[in-house]
């Protein structure tokens, strides 16, 4: 009988933007990054629609941002995932976590915690109910008196978490002390964003969080998660973060010209950028052909871990 030979786990890896308006040169940074990182592993790239803050999602920016990605070569795998069609999903995590004592209810307002002498603040997007602070613990020990519950929070114990990301290499973070008890349903019923997230990739079998720096901060936080409710661990490496001309990060306040509304000339030339400031040698041709080019000759460690400023 010949020998059986182990399969190798499919590389899966994920685009997740937030439909709060176009895909700038940022967005596209990291969907370039994650693209070529999927795809010269030989695996498959999705797409998936992070739309759960309702009141900040933009009609027609999903569409939006499907064609610019399809316009500068960008072809996804399977269908459009929408986190907004998920919640039985992470309705059912919060339970699991809930029955192992995890979790615990917050009445604590975002005014509060920004008030809050004791919670310094953190630099944190994705954060909802005042929590891109440090949490100082108010309701751990249970809701004041007269109090109603908000969000829900996760229990996070005093601990060091260390975890290689592919860029950044090692990174340690105690929790407790860097964010403290972190939000995972928000006062309006919705399963925050880290939950989210890490329930979304985990059903979806991705293996390979790619994405920008900032969201590196978030990355602990998903792995607690991930641990509490016993899911895999993928491997992360977060992408330089593109710089404004003033040196902050670009975005979609900046005014910068929306992906979806370029020349064909300026769809090269600003996937040519989006190279370049990943540190990927491509060729000249159609999107398709530069991408080609970039997956064949792909080095992950040319990709520059500190922020860039582009030419």
């Amino acid at each position: 009988m010949a020998p059986t030979t182990a399969r190798t786990p499919e590389t899966v890896g994920r685009f997740a933007p937030s439909p709060t308006g176009p895909l700038h040169l940022g967005g596209l940074v990291a969907a370039v990054g994650s693209f070529l990182f999927a795809r010269a592993s030989r695996g498959r790239w999705l797409l998936r629609m992070e739309d759960l803050d309702r009141p900040r999602v933009v009609p027609g920016a999903a569409d939006d941002i499907a064609r610019s990605l399809e316009r500068h070569g960008l072809h996804w795998d399977g269908e459009v995932v929408w986190q907004s069609q998920r919640q039985e999903l992470y309705t059912a995590a919060l339970e699991r976590l809930r029955a192992q004592g995890l979790t615990y209810p917050c009445a604590c307002s975002r005014r509060e915690l920004l008030q809050a002498a004791s919670a310094p603040a953190l630099d944190d997007a994705n954060e909802e109910d005042g929590s891109a602070r440090i949490y100082p613990g108010t309701c751990r020990d249970g809701l004041p008196s007269g109090r109603r519950a908000r969000a829900i929070r996760f229990r996070v114990e005093p601990c060091e978490l260390t975890f290689e990301d592919e860029v950044r290499g090692v990174v340690t973070e105690n929790t407790s002390e860097a964010v403290g008890d972190f939000v995972v349903q928000r006062a309006d019923g919705v399963a925050a964003y880290q939950l989210g997230v890490v329930v979304d990739d985990a059903a979806q079998g991705v293996t390979q969080v790619v994405r920008g720096a900032d969201l590196l901060s978030s990355t602990a936080r998903q792995i607690h998660l991930q641990r509490a409710l016993s899911l895999a661990k993928p491997c992360y490496a977060h992408l330089p973060l593109v710089l404004a001309p003033d040196g902050s990060k670009l975005g979609k306040r900046d005014g910068a010209l929306p992906l979806n509304v370029l020349s064909e000339a300026s769809v090269r030339a600003t996937l040519g950028q989006a190279l370049e400031i990943l540190g990927q040698p491509f060729s000249a041709g159609s999107p398709a052909e530069m991408l080609a080019s970039a997956v064949e000759g792909f080095d992950p460690g040319a990709i520059p871990a500190g922020p860039v400023k582009p030419r």
